[in-house]
């Protein structure tokens, strides 16, 4: 780029100079922001998407350590373990009760994990009473916007996905606990398997 004279002897750019300078100026500040722009948005997404995996992890945690200390016992009709295949608009979303000995409340206690759409979106329910209640407990929101919550059960070597204590009586050795979240437009699945505990040796 030349420096241009004038008359008086002071050197200064063209104006066609200091066009095409702002011109090549703006296309590289916008760039630089689109960059910007596009990456911000890659890491709130990012951000989300951990967000929502560990809610599920967390959740499936604690419901393993739950279902690990399902207590039945055949001759007391107030333990149970029921799980019932449900589906929301052909997505899997299992009802599961139990008791338990929990450290959330004194006594045994009915634990209720069921799904339900709020806002458009399938969210994970949990209730948590007394066993031998007839009141209903209002549900808590685990996890929003999930695609699919299964419950199987372990039997004679394959997964089913009902178990009613009543007519099996008793537990099943092994219970799998699924959780399914869209993450980026794919789904994503997270297991565990619970080994209930009662009745075995410690």
């Amino acid at each position: 780029m030349s420096l241009y004279t004038n008359k008086d002897g002071r050197k200064g750019f063209t104006l066609l100079e200091v066009l095409i300078a702002v011109s090549i100026l703006s296309i590289v500040l916008g760039a630089i922001y689109s960059t910007f722009f596009l990456s911000n948005r890659a890491m709130e997404g990012m951000d989300e998407s951990m967000t929502k995996l560990q809610e599920s992890r967390r959740a499936i945690d604690i419901l393993r350590r739950e279902l690990d200390a399902v207590y039945f016992k055949e001759t007391r009709e107030d333990t149970f373990l029921k799980v019932v295949d449900r589906d929301n608009y052909g997505k899997q979303a299992t009802q599961l009760d139990f008791t338990a000995f929990t450290t959330l409340r004194p006594g045994l206690s009915k634990i209720s994990y069921y799904v339900e759409e709020k806002d458009r979106k399938q969210v994970l329910f949990k209730k948590i009473g007394a066993a031998f209640g007839k009141e209903e407990d209002e549900g808590t929101d685990i996890i929003d916007d999930i695609e699919e919550f299964s419950i199987e059960a372990k039997y004679n070597d394959a997964w089913v996905k009902t178990w009613a204590t009543g007519v099996t009586k008793k537990l099943p050795e092994e219970i799998k606990i699924s959780i399914s979240v869209m993450i980026h437009g794919k789904k994503v699945t997270l297991s565990d398997i619970s080994r209930p505990m009662y009745g075995k040796a410690i």
